[in-house]
């Protein structure tokens, strides 16, 4: 068993908590949480030792799951890796691009897994689309909450649009040639909502759109292909596919059908695949387990991780030169 390690206990901590203590791969030594009171609280409620600081508890452990405040992952994470522990970092990885820098320099030093804790990526409604994703030619993402004061540390770019661009470079597979972005503060000290728009080398175009201010929730992506058309739908589970083909009355009597009169004619195959029952979370920290114990890159990479970064730092580059230029 891969003896492991928490630190940070807030509300992604404590899920993180309960879910390590089911798989069966990890065997919980203890966490470490800063505020004393919360510590007590969670070490009664799960029965799981609080250690009183973070180096008493890389001491007796192989790995750890960094569920901290941003501002600490990468204090947390060059530690561990020092130290040739494991780890699992929350998103957003680190704050700025040096630090992405130097957890890349330390990594190539030791001989360890990184996981990055991009859970979009095991999201059921995500993997079941995978198979229906080509070559994506256009991508729209929509990632909206309302406002909470979790999270409201790092711009709205870290927070929530991370999620999209890591999904978007994965299934793109292409340099990125260009960024715009623009957004404004609202509530906090950072943008509250932005969007960015991303030119690919190969001619994709991905426009996402981040917002904390909102009223609803929403997290879409929809992926325009040549002849198919792909919608996620990441909070409601629910995939949909539209695909144009050659018309096949006997198959689909009651499908649409599009073209001139007399001339060139598709139909529109509907397709809504069914979507599994999947813990997201889960997956992702079994995917960690596996990566230690069959010696594998992880699904969700820190090259992955850096990846996503520095085009959000491009974006947030984008977002501070608009905001001095209208000052």
């Amino acid at each position: 068993m891969i003896k492991i390690g928490l630190l940070g206990t807030g509300h992604l901590g404590k899920i993180h908590l309960k879910l390590l203590k089911e798989i069966p791969s990890f065997e919980v030594v203890g966490f470490y949480d800063s505020n004393p009171e919360c510590a007590q609280s969670v070490a009664k409620d799960f029965k799981v030792k609080a250690f009183n600081d973070v180096e008493s508890l890389l001491a007796v452990v192989d790995a750890v799951d960094i569920v901290t405040p941003t501002v600490s992952h990468f204090e947390l994470a060059s530690l561990s890796i020092r130290q040739n522990k494991h780890v699992f970092v929350e998103k957003p990885l680190v704050t700025n691009r040096e630090h992405t820098i130097l957890l890349s320099r330390l990594a190539s030093e030791h001989d360890v897994k990184i996981q990055v804790g991009y859970v979009e990526r095991f999201n059921p409604a995500f993997t079941t689309a995978l198979p229906y994703i080509r070559k994506p030619l256009f991508i729209e993402s929509h990632r909206i909450s309302e406002f909470h004061l979790r999270g409201t540390d790092v711009p709205v770019v870290l927070d929530m649009m991370i999620h999209d661009i890591d999904i978007i470079l994965h299934i793109v597979q292409s340099p990125v040639k260009r960024v715009y972005a623009g957004g404004v503060a609202v509530v906090s000290d950072w943008p509250d909502i932005a969007n960015a728009r991303i030119e690919f080398e190969n001619g994709c175009v991905a426009n996402i759109t981040a917002s904390r201010v909102a009223l609803n929730k929403v997290r879409k992506t929809r992926i325009f292909q040549r002849d198919s058309y792909v919608s996620i739908d990441y909070l409601n589970k629910k995939v949909e596919v539209y695909n144009l083909a050659e018309p096949e009355p006997a198959l689909d009597p009651m499908a649409v059908v599009i073209g001139k009169p007399g001339g060139k004619q598709k139909q529109i195959h509907i397709e809504r695949p069914r979507v599994p029952e999947i813990n997201a979370i889960r997956n992702e920290l079994e995917e960690f387990a596996r990566s230690i114990n069959e010696n594998t890159t992880p699904t969700v990479s820190l090259l992955d991780g850096i990846s996503s970064m520095e085009v959000a730092f491009q974006i947030l580059e984008q977002l501070d030169k608009n905001a001095k230029l209208y000052a």
